[in-house]
């Protein structure tokens, strides 16, 4: 009996052993995350400015953790990059490059301080015991000893990025620096945070905050984050801007199509458990914008904005993440659009299949949440920016308001 009472004790020990490990395992969920695209134009970092260069980019995370890791991104070059060295701290001032010396880190790939990106590829750093919390504004600092042959970043940053000669990773503030409105080889930062799960947005320049000024955070994904903190069944969802200026479904603009960047935007970042999709007034646009179209050419264009709408459902759906659909906003005010009734016709057709109930899991209607009640084919003139097309930080905020917090409760989540 005593041998068989030391054998139960030995099992019990072992099963609450297993249990602690399986406590301590941690819970990646991505806390912030941005659009990777090739920089064109005036986008293009100048070569000095990425030789010996230390690059500082703020950020806001949607939810804290007890630790954190960061993504870098090297998926558009076409050579491997080479990060001399990188850091993490906890911004000062989101306008400037000053950090929090305290809570700097020095970030590590593998135990080492240096790492080579392949090219097309991202690279996570290995886990930082940094607690952070929701809303917080993190520092990420880089030091490239050359410039990638093809840079790899985000035009919409709206934040401001501190770009300095030197090694200064660990510098508290950047000496001699010179700032842009773009980030450069960052994908991502992902929080340690049981429980948490994240909301994926994609869509174009109206999600990627066109015509928000710098470090102000007001897009209508930071307002929805916030929102979300304040509830508290939601408070742990995390939301990942996935806008970027010109995107379409279809065809690629001034970045890869919707369908083309699903698996990195949506898939790649872990503990995602829903999208919500606002996509398509770019394919609308764009069809006439130039030339008139036939209404064979309109027709197909509804057809294949359905396709692929369909193909972004059932990917997401086979990887247990709930999908909603956002329809599309008005635009006939825009006097880059200029659209026609044959469009109105084709945004009203989109939007008709995003309502039917089935196709997505659940619906947004942004477009009656934005819409002109006097004339529906318009931007109510108090939510417009003034262009017809992208909402005013009034209209981003109703966008915000728009979307019920219900459809994120934790009995909605996969």
């Amino acid at each position: 009996m005593a041998r068989i009472g030391t054998l139960l004790c030995l099992l019990g020990s072992l099963c609450l052993g297993g249990a602690a490990t399986a406590q301590e395992k941690p819970h990646w969920v991505a806390s912030w995350a941005t659009s990777q695209m090739v920089p064109t134009g005036e986008n293009i970092a100048p070569v000095e400015d990425l030789t010996d260069a230390t690059i500082r980019q703020i950020v806001r995370v949607s939810i804290g953790g007890k630790r954190l890791r960061v993504r870098l991104s090297n998926a558009f070059g076409t050579a491997p990059l080479v990060v001399g060295s990188a850091g993490v701290a906890l911004s000062a001032d989101n306008a400037t490059s000053r950090i929090l010396p305290a809570s700097a880190r020095v970030l590590r790939f593998g135990g080492q301080p240096r790492v080579t990106i392949p090219a097309g590829a991202d690279y996570l750093s290995d886990p930082v015991d940094l607690p952070v919390l929701a809303g917080a504004d993190l520092a990420i600092t880089l030091h490239l000893p050359t410039p990638p042959e093809r840079q790899t970043g985000h035009p919409g940053a709206r934040a401001h990025s501190h770009f300095a000669h030197g090694q200064q990773v660990m510098a508290e503030a950047l000496t001699g620096a010179k700032t842009s409105t773009r980030w450069y080889a960052i994908g991502g930062i992902e929080v340690d945070a049981p429980g948490a799960g994240a909301l994926v947005i994609l869509g174009d320049s109206i999600t990627d905050g066109y015509g928000v000024q710098p470090n102000t955070n007001a897009r209508w994904p930071d307002r929805l984050a916030m929102r979300l903190r304040a509830n508290p069944p939601t408070r742990n969802l995390a939301v990942l801007n996935a806008g970027i200026g010109g995107n379409r479904l279809r065809l690629d603009g001034t970045g890869p199509n919707a369908l083309a960047r699903f698996e990195r935007e949506v898939l790649t970042p872990p503990g995602v458990t829903h999208l919500l999709v606002i996509e398509g007034i770019n394919d609308l646009g764009t069809l006439t914008r130039d030339a008139p179209a036939s209404p064979d050419q309109h027709a197909a264009l509804v057809r294949e904005m359905i396709g692929v709408l369909e193909q972004i459902v059932a990917r997401a759906r086979a990887h247990g993440i709930k999908v909603i659909g956002g329809t599309i906003m008005p635009d006939g005010a825009s006097a880059y659009y200029h659209p026609d009734a044959a469009n109105e016709a084709d945004r009203a057709a989109v939007n008709a299949w995003i309502r039917t109930p089935g196709n997505f899991d659940a619906v947004v209607d942004f477009d009656a949440a934005m819409r002109d009640p006097k004339d529906p084919t318009r931007l109510h003139l108090d939510l417009d920016s003034g262009d017809g097309l992208h909402p005013s930080i009034a209209g981003y905020q109703a966008m915000a308001d728009a979307v019920p917090l219900a459809l994120f409760a934790p009995k909605s989540r996969p």
